[in-house]
């Protein structure tokens, strides 16, 4: 069976999170689209192959899309339009007005007339009240003559020792279902489980093969409060303050948090204090700052480093910009690793075929029988909707 290699472009690309996994895959990124100066220029020092765009994409003509790529063929465009619109953790306003800019992504797919397209975003996008955006998005796509599907990926379960869901749509014009990636961790193989990565796995290796340590700076980790530093020494390794049990528990009357636990909703924290990770089970979620979690062991935050091992990302990978820069492009990025287990599955539908289909076989293909299309949200309250 054939093995070809496929040519991608990123759109809304952040540091490059994703493309990064597509490149581990065996796939050619060619072009990163982003506003954000900070993370185009990580981008561009990981991208060695690639060119980038950052500028409003309303601005990224077809004449200048032409011209960045050079004549070369795009057959993916993978990216992540800004999900805010979508998100559950804020007002999740399904009229917000960034959602306009899937329009925009779609534009760049009509320019390119890619073989597959990508789409990540929230786990939001698949809530009730965004049905109607997301069969606007379906019904774009299938007038391109994509077929797609949807899923919701734990990343944990492919090999990124971080807790993290994140919504996948996948499409091809090619005379195949829809294919997304099989487990390769936290899953039971031949009878054998296979444990998700951990933590304490993660954070033992932070070297490049040269022995050089990238983007950890340790100063920069420091809590700076002497009473946090007090009270984060007597939090176990796993553990936090959340409830009043967990302050008693935990800390001496002298270093208790002094707040009225009748007066707060539910009578705990909505966030727990002071959570240190837990070395032996992947981490939650990374946020885009360096203040929701502490190290497993040290009295101290994370560096930018240790939060991209937890992201998955090489330890080659270098980060640009500032501290929080740094920090806002990991904890936006798509975990590489998940990234490349996507890559793998559109390889995986290319091969199928003795030849990349042309644009003539293309159009064949759309007039011929379509697979259906099928949303359906694991998450309580999913729809499910069939063109």
């Amino acid at each position: 069976m054939p093995s070809h290699s496929l040519n991608f472009i990123d759109v809304f690309s952040g540091a490059g999170g994703l493309s990064c996994g597509m490149e581990l895959a065996g796939l050619k990124c060619l072009l990163g689209v982003d506003m954000n100066k900070s993370a185009i220029q990580t981008f561009l020092a990981n991208h060695k192959h690639a060119v980038a765009f950052s500028d409003d994409i309303k601005k990224l003509t077809t004449l200048k899309l032409t011209e960045l790529l050079g004549g070369q063929t795009v057959h993916v465009v993978v990216g992540g339009p800004p999900c805010q619109g979508f998100s559950t953790v804020g007002r999740g306003d399904p009229k917000d007005q960034r959602n306009s800019l899937f329009l925009e992504f779609i534009r760049i797919v009509k320019i390119t007339r890619p073989l597959f397209v990508v789409v990540e975003n929230v786990t939001g996008l698949l809530a009730k009240k965004n049905e109607k955006t997301l069969r606007a998005i379906f019904a774009q796509f299938e007038k391109l003559g994509f077929h797609l599907d949807v899923q919701v990926l734990s990343a944990e379960k492919y090999g990124v020792p971080e807790r993290r869901r994140r919504t996948i749509i996948l499409g091809t014009r090619l005379p195949t279902s829809v294919q997304f990636p099989v487990y390769s961790h936290d899953c039971t193989k031949n009878g054998v489980y296979i444990p998700p990565v951990a933590v304490g796995e993660a954070l033992a290796n932070m070297e490049t093969k040269n022995g050089q340590r990238f983007n950890h700076d340790l100063e920069s980790a420091e809590v700076k409060s002497p009473v946090d530093r007090k009270r984060l020494a007597k939090i176990p390794e796993g553990k936090g303050i959340r409830y009043p049990e967990d302050e008693k528990k935990y800390l001496p009357p002298s270093l208790h948090l002094k707040v009225d636990w009748k007066t707060l909703p539910e009578g705990r924290f909505r966030q727990t204090k002071y959570q240190r990770l837990d070395g032996k089970k992947p981490s939650p979620t990374i946020m885009t700052h360096r203040y929701g979690y502490f190290h497993p062991q040290e009295n101290r935050y994370l560096t930018a480093r240790e939060a991209a091992r937890l992201q998955s990302f090489p330890n080659d990978f270098i980060f640009h910009g500032s501290i929080s820069e740094q920090w806002r492009q990991i904890g936006n990025a798509v975990p590489p690793l998940l990234g490349k287990s996507i890559g793998g599955a559109l390889l995986q539908m290319m091969n199928k075929f003795e030849e990349i289909p042309t644009a003539e076989t293309q159009r064949k293909t759309r007039s011929g029988k379509r697979v259906q299309t099928t949303i359906q949200s694991v998450r309580e309250g999913a729809f499910v909707y069939k063109a």
